[in-house]
C-alpha cells in the first residue's frame, strides 16, 4: 500500500508539474500580455514596454517559468508587489509567501482573494449534486443491470441516453423554463445572494438538478454494464443454483465486484463537478470557479488563468490517486 502510494505520488506529481509548464507556456503565449493588462487598456506603449522590461518579460520561457514557480512556493517575492513600480498593487498576506498565485487584472484583487471563495461556491453546489448523482446513479444502473432487455431496463436506459445527450444549457433552459417562469417556483438565477427574495436552499435546486439529470445517466449506463457483466460470472450463477435467495447473492457477492469498474469513472466526475461546470454556472450566473475561469480567459487574466487550471489539475491528480487507492482496496487482483 505504502509502496502503492509513492509511486503513483511520484508520478503524479511529475504530470502536475509538466502540466503547470504547458498551462504556463500556452498563456505566455497567448494574446494578452502581462505588463498591457496590468497597466489597462489606456497605458501608452512606452509605458508597457519599461513595465515588461522591469518584469523580465523577454527572458526565454523556462528562465520565466521558474521565476513564475518560485513567487508560487514562496522563494522569491511578487514582483508586482514592488512599491518601486508604482502599481498600488498590495497583498495582505505579503509579496512572499506559499501559494502566492499573483494579482488579478479582472477584479483588481490578489487571486487568493478571489479564487478560494469561488472555488468553495462550486464545492458546496459539486458536494451536492454528487451526493445525488451517486446514489441515483447506482439504483439505476443495479435495476437496469439485474433485469437485461426487461422494460424497466428499456425505460431507464432510453431516459439515461436522453438526459445524458441533451447539452446542459439546454437541459438548463427548459427546467429554469417551466420552474422559475411558468411554475414560479424557484428562482431562475442562483447569485447566492440574500436580498433576492428567495432562499439560499432554493437557489442550489436548479443547478444541482441540471448537474444530477446530466450526470446520472452516463455514470447509470456504467454501473448497468458492470452489473450485467458480473451476473453473468461463474460463482453468481453457481450460487444462484446452489439455491441461494437473489437477493442475498446480489448484495453480498455481485454488488461489490460491481462496484470496482464504475469506481474510476465515479471519481473522475469530481473533476468534471469542480471545473467542467462552466456552463452550468453560467446559465444560472452562479458565483462559481468555472465561470470565473471563463470570466478570466475572455477577459485575459493571465494570472487568475494559471491559477485556475493549476487549482484544477491538482484537484485532478488527487482523484486520480484516490481512485487508485480505491481500485486497489476492491479488487483482490490489483493487491495480488
Amino acid at each position: 500500500m505504502v509502496g502503492l502510494l509513492l509511486r503513483r505520488g511520484a508520478a503524479l506529481l511529475l504530470t502536475l508539474v509538466a502540466a503547470s509548464f504547458l498551462v504556463f507556456a500556452l498563456t505566455q503565449f497567448s494574446p494578452a500580455n502581462v505588463a498591457r493588462e496590468t497597466l489597462g487598456a489606456y497605458a501608452l506603449p512606452e509605458q508597457v514596454h519599461i513595465l515588461s522590461e522591469k518584469l523580465h518579460l523577454q527572458d526565454p520561457l523556462v528562465v520565466r517559468y521558474v521565476r513564475w514557480a518560485e513567487v508560487l512556493l514562496g522563494l522569491r517575492a511578487d514582483p508586482l508587489d514592488d512599491p518601486a513600480l508604482g502599481l498600488h498593487i498590495h497583498d495582505p498576506r505579503g509579496a512572499r509567501y506559499f501559494g502566492n498565485f499573483g494579482y488579478s487584472t479582472l477584479f483588481h484583487e490578489p487571486v487568493n482573494d478571489i479564487i478560494w471563495s469561488r472555488l468553495a461556491n462550486t464545492a458546496v453546489l459539486a458536494g451536492i449534486a454528487f451526493a445525488v448523482i451517486v446514489p441515483l446513479s447506482m439504483l439505476l444502473g443495479i435495476l437496469a443491470g439485474m433485469r437485461p432487455g426487461s422494460r424497466l431496463d428499456r425505460v431507464l436506459s432510453i431516459l439515461s441516453i436522453t438526459m445524458t445527450s441533451m447539452p446542459e444549457y439546454a437541459l438548463g433552459v427548459i427546467l429554469a423554463a417551466i420552474f422559475a417562469v411558468w411554475l414560479k417556483v424557484l428562482p431562475g438565477t442562483s447569485p447566492l445572494a440574500k436580498g433576492t427574495g428567495w432562499p439560499l436552499a432554493s437557489q442550489f435546486l436548479l443547478p444541482v438538478a441540471v448537474l444530477a439529470l446530466y450526470d446520472s445517466g452516463y455514470v447509470a449506463r456504467m454501473v448497468r454494464a458492470s452489473m450485467i457483466e458480473v451476473l453473468g460470472k461463474p460463482y453468481i450463477r453457481t450460487a444462484l443454483l446452489k439455491g441461494l435467495p437473489r437477493r442475498r447473492v446480489i448484495l453480498r457477492h455481485a454488488l461489490r465486484n460491481a462496484m470496482i469498474t464504475p469506481f474510476t469513472v465515479i471519481l473522475l466526475q469530481i473533476n468534471w463537478l469542480i471545473g467542467g461546470v462552466v456552463v452550468t454556472e453560467t446559465v444560472f450566473a452562479y458565483p462559481g470557479f468555472g465561470r470565473m475561469l471563463l470570466q478570466a480567459s475572455l477577459f485575459g487574466d493571465i494570472a487568475l488563468i494559471e491559477a485556475a487550471t493549476l487549482v484544477a489539475l491538482f484537484v485532478a491528480v488527487v482523484t486520480q490517486l484516490l481512485s487508485d487507492v480505491g481500485y486497489w482496496l476492491l479488487d483482490p487482483e490489483a493487491r495480488g
